[in-house]
């Protein structure tokens, strides 16, 4: 081992850099944290990887032009169906 070692063309971060991702800083509510934590202790595995594929989903559902399922439009479904039954 050497007595002093040259850092001055060093740079910070990685030692090697992952593909198709980066690393940021998020602040999201404590609840929303706490939901996932839990679905991915139940389920063994990371609770950023389930919140990625979260975002992934809703961005495809954006891309694609559908739309969310709300109460408002299954009730109107159930309407719609019943009437025709």
């Amino acid at each position: 081992m050497r007595k002093e070692y040259d850092f001055s063309g060093g740079k910070r971060g990685a030692v090697l850099p992952s593909s198709g991702k980066t690393r940021i800083t998020i602040m999201l509510d404590n609840d929303v944290l706490e939901y996932f934590r839990e679905r991915a202790d139940s389920r063994g595995t990371g609770y950023q990887t389930m919140i990625n594929a979260a975002l992934k989903s809703a961005i495809d559902r954006a891309k694609s032009g559908e739309e969310p399922l709300t109460v408002a439009k299954l009730r109107e479904v159930l309407r719609q169906e019943l009437d025709a039954a």
